[in-house]
C-alpha cells in the first residue's frame, strides 16, 4: 500500500519518537512510503532554526540521502493536479497552515492515505481524505 507522512510524522520519524502502529507501517516492505516536498522545505526550514535535531545516525546525512537511502521514502513533488485540489479545499477555521493543506491535497489527489500527529487533519476527513494518526 502506498501512504503520505506529513512533516510532524517525518520529525517523530528522524528524532524516533513515532508510535508503534506507525513504525509497523514504515517498516513494513510492502508498504511505498512517500514524503512531500512541501514536507522536506518545511523540515529543512525547521532544522535550519535548530528546533529539529535528528538522532545522531542522521545528522551527517543529507536530506535527500536521509529519505531516499537510509529510509528508502520516495518524494512526491508538487504538481498541478495537486494544487487543483489545494485551490478546491475548503478552509478549516483554525487551520491556516499551507504546507499541511498541501500535504492533504496531495493526498487526496493521489488516493493514498496521510499518516500525520495534527489534531486538525481528522477535519479533512469529511472532504475525502484518509488519514491514519500517529498517536
Amino acid at each position: 500500500m502506498r501512504y503520505l507522512i506529513d512533516t510532524n510524522v517525518f520529525v517523530k520519524i528522524v528524532t524516533d519518537a513515532i508510535s508503534d502502529e506507525t513504525r509497523a507501517i514504515i517498516e513494513d516492505y510492502e508498504n511505498l512510503i512517500y514524503i512531500s516536498s512541501a514536507s522536506i522545505a518545511e523540515y529543512l526550514h525547521l532544522a535550519q532554526n535548530g528546533k529539529v535535531i535528528p538522532r545522531k545516525e542522521f545528522r551527517t546525512l543529507d536530506v535527500f540521502d536521509l529519505i531516499e537511502n537510509k529510509l528508502s521514502f520516495r518524494v512526491k513533488y508538487v504538481a498541478k493536479e495537486h494544487l487543483r485540489t489545494f485551490a478546491k479545499l475548503d478552509l478549516i477555521e483554525g487551520h491556516n497552515d499551507p504546507n499541511d493543506r498541501l500535504i492533504i491535497a496531495q493526498a487526496m489527489t493521489e488516493k493514498m492515505p496521510v499518516i500525520s500527529s495534527d489534531k486538525k487533519f481528522p477535519k479533512y476527513r469529511k472532504m475525502g481524505l484518509e488519514l491514519i494518526f500517529n498517536e
